[in-house]
């Protein structure tokens, strides 16, 4: 064989092997470390009901998932309302509001990302939290076992339970996120699932009794009967953890809420997810989001991360880290650029 069509030869079998790759990747796999973002904007103007799709809110086009896809994100996590999805609490889904969904997934799809479709309510529905007279925990099983039949079998979309559940009791939570577990298990969805820690899911919480229960208290005996799920949890690095405010905390505090989180879940065999942390771009802020990075980053007691946030709406936001107008980059994507 000559060497001109060796090297056609070995550059062929890279594009096979590459191309094989890029199509098993194409799901939300915990063999591999997640790493994304949240496009967030589904979820905007909450309290609009009934809301105007593209004046209230906005689904991600596919150049935004292709951005960063294109700076080495695998992941999208996909903030949503439950109320635009399913407008009559036990109704049928939103034709509408669902196609638009499954644009993004499908977009995810042929990118090779993966997709969490992440209920963005924290714990209620319009207004009322789930286990009211309203809101019945049933109607909050039904309509999970309603969204997971239309994704049945696509290992690129991942389900995000209930993001920030601080409406309800810790214990309340727990108990009905088993219960959404095992009724998703027996309808046969076999996708993987993020299950959120109660209250505000805040990693320097997760052992902290609140009302004399914590969430790893609460998640002790929590199981999945196919084992595909993760504890999704949020770390801000602002004094009050809220994520509000633009000042942020020393760094090696940050770090040593997160080595403890490890611990805990290297004691007990769990894994987390870090679904939102964010940061504005001074130093002492790109200094915590290092060290938040550095410890999840190929730990495997962490199943990925999602930072907070990109979308087309953010404006100013300081955390963002869209792609700009003028195109310069967000001083956080190029740190985080380290862990891609």
């Amino acid at each position: 064989m000559n060497t001109m069509l060796r090297r056609f030869v070995r550059t062929l079998a890279t594009v096979v092997l590459a191309g094989t790759a890029y199509s098993a990747a194409a799901q939300c796999d915990l063999s591999r470390q997640l790493a994304g973002v949240n496009l967030a904007g589904a979820e905007f103007n909450g309290k609009k009901i009934p809301a105007r799709y593209g004046y209230d809110y906005i689904y991600p086009p596919a150049q935004d998932l292709a951005y960063f896809q294109s700076v080495g994100m695998n992941t999208i996590r996909l903030p949503f309302r439950w109320e635009r999805l399913q407008p009559l609490l036990g109704a049928g889904l939103d034709t509408a509001e669902l196609g638009r969904m499954r644009t993004v997934t499908e977009a995810a799809r042929s990118l090779g990302m993966c997709v969490i479709l992440d209920v963005h309510n924290y714990g209620a529905y319009a207004g009322q939290s789930i286990g009211s007279a309203a809101v019945s925990e049933a109607v909050f099983i039904d309509f999970w076992v309603k969204l997971a039949r239309e994704f049945a079998g696509q290992a690129h979309v991942a389900f995000g339970l209930m993001n920030e559940p601080n409406l309800i009791t810790i214990p309340q939570w727990a108990s009905l996120a088993q219960r959404t577990v095992d009724a998703l298990r027996s309808a046969g969805a076999n996708n993987l699932l993020l299950v959120s820690g109660g209250r505000w899911s805040g990693v320097h919480e997760w052992q902290k009794p609140i009302n004399g229960i914590s969430n790893a208290q609460a998640f002790g005996s929590f199981r999945d009967p196919l084992n595909n799920f993760v504890f999704e949890v949020h770390q801000y690095a602002n004094a009050s953890y809220s994520g509000t405010t633009v000042e942020c905390i020393p760094a090696e505090q940050l770090r040593q809420i997160m080595t403890n989180a490890s611990a805990w879940a290297r004691s007990t065999g769990a894994r987390f997810f870090l679904g939102e942390f964010g940061v504005a771009a001074s130093e002492p802020c790109l200094a915590a989001l290092d060290a938040i990075l550095a410890e999840v980053d190929n730990n495997p007691v962490w199943a990925g991360w999602t930072y907070w946030a990109a979308g087309r709406w953010w404006g100013t936001y300081p955390f963002s880290i869209h792609p700009a107008a003028s195109g310069v980059e967000a001083p956080q994507l190029t740190l985080i650029r380290k862990y891609l």
